[in-house]
């Protein structure tokens, strides 16, 4: 029996079945729904805590990403001490010759022993200031040193049998009015050579010295030999032990003794090299008086062979102020001055500093070369020098390198090589001075100044 009088239909929807915003997620409400629904300061205190907890899991997570590519990094190598050395004066500068280190002390010299890590001998005969010291290895455990003190003197030392020996102070004179002020010096490899730069009042020179160590290191031996025979004579002389032990300790007094008798020859001057002079106007009166002054012709000069009249240098120098006055004026251009310091390097053999009939040995300098503040040359000296050229005090360059900038620093390499200059238009040129041409040509950033250079 079917008591339905009309048949079944679909109601129509109604505002009542339409499922609330917060019934969508009933799946992920609280089965007991105690923390479902919060009051508004508590969603606020619930939402700012849940952003400071997200906040510290990035900055952890950062943090960790740094640790991670700090440890993929090439740790340095911690290097500690191994020994220490003790000095009663304030050390100024040190220099490592064989197994030796001396120190430059505000009192004197002092030399330490890198075998067993003791104290040599110390000198402060003259008490006076080290602040500038470099020592060469010359064989047979002897070495020489050359140290500059606070008053601008360069001391030539004799390091032999764990004692100093001076031998010279290079720039010393009577007249404390024409004393000369020491600002740089530089000892050979091998301890052929020095090279000490000078200041004066008004001028400025570099000093070569031809160091004789061959006379050096024989009356070197004649020294140990005789400290033998007297160690010797005294170990066979008839005492007690407790008289032997003191004689073996005061043994050093009469090596000391003899080394202080020695007469050791004086370093040689070589050259003298003064700066070059500004280019003025000519002296000759006609194109073949110049040319007989010039050599050869194989190579260039510093320019002082020239027919210019100082009237035509004037003349360009009125047309060249008068054209660019404005620039000059917000230059502030200054007249052209002698320099007063330079920087030397001593050169082994190569083709450019050797000639067809030399003999030269491979280890030994044969040159050195200089380069002046403000100077566009690179000049190159011999050392053979003969004795009428010595006294020549315009020495001339034997080679001259010109450079489109002035030279702000150079460097030479380990081999003697290559020679690295740098430009004030932070531009560095590296040469083989075997061959004398340029390898590269390397451009600084703009507006930068290059001070110093090194080969690594």
């Amino acid at each position: 029996v079917n008591p339905r009088k009309h048949p079944l239909e679909i109601p129509p929807p109604s505002e009542k079945d339409w499922p609330r915003d917060d019934e969508e997620d009933f799946f992920l409400l609280d089965p007991d729904r105690r923390r479902d629904v919060l009051p508004q300061p508590v969603r606020m205190i619930s939402k700012l805590v849940l952003q400071v907890f997200e906040g510290a899991m990035e900055i952890i997570e950062r943090r960790e990403m740094l640790r991670e590519a700090q440890n993929r990094k090439v740790q340095p190598k911690k290097c500690f001490p191994t020994a220490e050395f003790q000095v009663t004066e304030r050390a100024n500068c040190l220099a490592v010759s064989g197994k030796y280190i001396f120190a430059g002390l505000s009192v004197g010299l002092a030399a330490f022993s890198t075998c067993d890590f003791r104290d040599v001998h110390a000198w402060d005969a003259a008490k006076t200031e080290i602040c500038a010291i470099h020592a060469s290895d010359l064989g047979n455990e002897c070495h020489v040193l050359l140290a500059v003190d606070d008053m601008g003197l360069a001391w030539l030392f004799f390091f032999h049998r764990e004692s100093f020996l001076l031998i010279k102070v290079l720039n010393e004179v009577k007249d404390m009015t024409q004393r000369s002020t020491c600002v740089e010096v530089v000892l050979s490899r091998g301890g052929d050579y020095a090279g000490i730069l000078l200041q004066g009042n008004t001028k400025a020179w570099l000093e070569i010295y031809q160091l004789p160590k061959d006379s050096w290191l024989t009356e070197s031996e004649k020294n140990t030999g005789a400290a033998e025979e007297l160690a010797c004579s005294e170990k066979t002389s008839g005492c007690s032990p407790e008289v032997q032990k003191s004689s073996i300790s005061l043994c050093a007094l009469p090596v000391s003794a003899i080394q202080a008798d020695v007469d050791l020859d004086l370093p040689e001057l070589l050259l003298t090299v003064r700066p070059p002079k500004p280019i003025t106007g000519t002296s000759f009166k006609g194109p073949l008086e110049a040319l007989k002054e010039v050599d050869d012709g194989s190579m260039l000069g510093l320019g002082y062979n020239h027919l210019i009249k100082d009237s035509q240098w004037e003349l360009q120098e009125a047309i060249f102020c008068s054209t660019y006055q404005e620039y000059l004026e917000a230059e502030g251009v200054t007249k052209e001055e002698i320099p007063r310091h330079a920087t030397f390097h001593f050169l082994l053999p190569s083709r450019i500093l050797m000639g067809p009939e030399m003999k030269v040995q491979p280890d030994i300098p044969v040159g050195i070369g200089v380069h002046w503040d403000g100077n566009h040359n690179f000049c190159l000296y011999l050392l053979n020098h003969s004795p009428k050229q010595k006294a020549d005090s315009d020495l001339k360059p034997d080679v001259v390198w010109p450079c489109a900038a002035p030279i702000a620093c150079s460097a030479v390499s380990s081999c003697s090589r290559y020679l690295a200059l740098a430009g004030e238009d932070a531009t560095i040129t590296i040469w083989d001075k075997h061959l004398g041409y340029p390898l590269s040509v390397t451009a600084i950033l703009e507006e930068r100044f290059i001070r110093s250079i090194h080969f690594l």
